[in-house]
């Protein structure tokens, strides 16, 4: 059995899809498709089923996959280990950041890591907490920055801080700029993304112990969408500073604090729970927390 095979067929039962698998792994669809026929015939059954939808796996592709993925993590641990004898941290870690922090986040990563571990390799990824929990889970990535998630015995948690969320509405709206009550939500059209977003989950959550629930206006998937909607005067959103702050750009918006207990934005480094952390996911750890304590902490 050869590795690489072994890790094209994880990446395509993972992502459930030849065409997906091709773009990552950057190789030609048929070469890939190829190759993982050569694992098949090798084990003398399918691994994968093939439909319009993409690929699922089949009982003996659920062994495999399981297998290959440890396979596959203890051979990058042998390199970084390798890697460590020599003096050097090698491998390569994927990191999953949100849209509100990629700008204020992604340079300073970038460029600590590069000075510390060159010989190392660091892919930075966007998306939002909920799908980059899944991507921690499937194996997509190794480190991810999450808003509120939900504890889940497939992905350790490890508090970062807390952010407080504001009512963020256009510099000429003729409300009042004093704070606003939780309960008072219901009063303002609101531009939210859909479920099960954090901060939409949050929002929802903290006004139904109250026995309300908030006022829909729309609902936007991207923070920059939302921002253009408000500053356009079609509603409100309820966003951390740091989000306004970074992905406002020359739009001007005035942020009223929401007061009451239950709004907050809590992030936290996630990071999946079956796997055993490798020496240069640990570096890269620390190494965010410091990143965070002096951009993000009060």
């Amino acid at each position: 059995m050869d590795l690489k095979q072994l890790e094209y067929f994880v990446r395509v039962a993972e992502l459930g899809s030849f065409t997906r698998a091709s773009i990552l792994l950057d190789i030609a669809q048929p070469a890939l498709s190829r190759q993982v026929r050569m694992l098949e015939l090798e084990f003398e059954q399918n691994l994968l089923l093939r439909n319009g939808r993409g690929v699922v796996t089949t009982d003996a592709g659920k062994l495999l996959l399981e297998y290959g993925r440890g396979i596959l993590y203890q051979v990058e641990r042998m390199r970084e280990e390798l890697g460590r004898a020599r003096g050097a941290l090698v491998g390569h870690v994927a990191l999953g950041l949100p849209p509100s922090l990629l700008k204020i986040l992604a340079v300073p990563i970038f460029r600590e890591f590069k000075e510390n571990f060159p010989a190392a390799k660091l892919a930075i990824r966007e998306g939002m907490s909920t799908g980059m929990h899944e991507s921690l889970v499937s194996g997509r990535l190794d480190v991810a920055l999450l808003y509120n998630a939900t504890p889940s015995p497939d992905v350790d948690l490890t508090p970062l801080l807390e952010e407080e969320l504001f009512l963020v509405s256009p510099e000429t709206d003729s409300r009042p700029t004093t704070p606003v009550a939780i309960g008072e939500l219901p009063d303002y059209p609101l531009i939210v993304p859909s479920r099960p977003n954090a901060i939409r989950m949050l929002i929802e959550s903290a006004l139904a112990n109250l026995g309300l629930r908030p006022s829909i206006a729309f609902e936007v998937d991207g923070i920059n969408a939302i921002l253009d909607l408000v500053g356009e005067g079609f509603g409100y959103a309820i966003l951390s500073q740091t989000a306004v702050a970074n992905l406002a750009g020359e739009r001007k918006f005035r942020l009223r604090s929401v007061q009451g207990d239950g709004l907050k934005a809590k992030l936290s480094l996630g990071m999946n729970s079956h796997r055993q952390i490798t020496a240069t996911q640990r570096a890269l750890i620390e190494l965010i927390q410091r990143v965070v304590a002096t951009r993000l902490a009060q």
